[in-house]
């Protein structure tokens, strides 16, 4: 009877937790749930008090106008180019960089390593005027480029993957190499594979991190034609219609790809940050 007490009491214990876990898990989800159904109802019922938890009538009437009054479609297009091509790039750079600084030994290297680091403590807000002055003499405002490349610049990449590249032993990139395989070769077929978890997690926060870039691209995209979604839904915020489930529209078509990316990438993602707490 006495075994069975303590067992008893870490599964009551555990069915506390599970509940106090699952109700934060709710109460989160809970705004993305009130902008869904905010977004299917009509202006007057999203004010309405005491609120309809649930949509009396479902209207997709609000999306349609949307994409009629607004070129969101083209919004979108940029947001994914931008977005897409930037984590490609940063994580083809931030990679290259990451492996060097693992596996390479070469004068100064950490020095500059020290030196990459702590460019993450510079706000970028402190940076805007002078990278903006440099998209201007590029002649890349209003551009996706000029959004895309410095964003390309950041050393966040480079210290996430770093920790990857360090968990995998020398004696696995020495033995490649008594075989005959060159450097290039070994970083892109044997060491590449084994850090995936890595590149997932770097994918879906440098993802997120562009998608949300709104102050740069508002600064870079001023013509109608260069917005992004983020810098285009906020326009809709700041227009003197009152109509708050047309907003809550734009706002549900923003948030949709980022869930969708996280859907897609989770498996990395998660176990990226399992192998993380693993090495803290």
């Amino acid at each position: 009877m006495q075994k069975n007490k303590p067992k008893k009491k870490r599964e009551t214990i555990d069915v506390v937790a599970n509940v106090i876990i699952i109700f934060f898990a709710i109460l989160n989800l809970f705004p993305l749930y009130w902008l869904l159904t905010s977004s299917l109802k009509n202006s007057s019922d999203v004010l309405k008090m005491p609120p309809d938890w649930f949509p009396k009538t479902i209207s997709l009437s609000n999306y349609v106008d949307v994409f009629q009054n607004q070129p969101a479609i083209r919004w979108a297009f940029n947001s994914i180019v931008v977005s897409l091509v930037t984590t490609i790039a940063v994580i083809i750079v931030s990679s290259l960089a990451a492996y060097a600084f693992s596996k390479l030994n070469f004068k100064g290297k950490n020095i500059i390593y020290i030196i990459f680091i702590s460019s993450l403590m510079i706000p970028k807000e402190v940076m805007i005027v002078p990278l903006f002055r440099i998209i201007q003499n590029f002649h890349m405002v209003n551009t996706l480029q000029g959004m895309i490349w410095p964003n390309v610049a950041t050393a966040f990449g480079v210290f996430l993957l770093k920790g990857f590249f360090d968990s995998i032993p020398d004696s696995l990139r020495e033995a490649a190499k008594i075989d005959g395989a060159g450097e290039f070769y070994i970083f892109y077929k044997i060491i590449m594979p084994i850090v995936k978890p890595g590149i997932g997690a770097l994918f879906i926060l440098n993802f997120v991190q562009v998608w949300n870039d709104y102050l740069w691209q508002l600064i870079v995209g001023q013509d109608a034609s260069s917005k992004t979604l983020m810098v285009g839904i906020a326009s809709l915020m700041q227009d003197l219609n009152p109509n708050f489930a047309y907003k809550m529209a734009g706002a549900t078509v923003a948030a949709v790809p980022m869930l969708l990316i996280f859907l897609f990438f989770q498996k990395y993602f998660t176990k990226g940050l399992a192998i993380g707490a693993e090495k803290g």
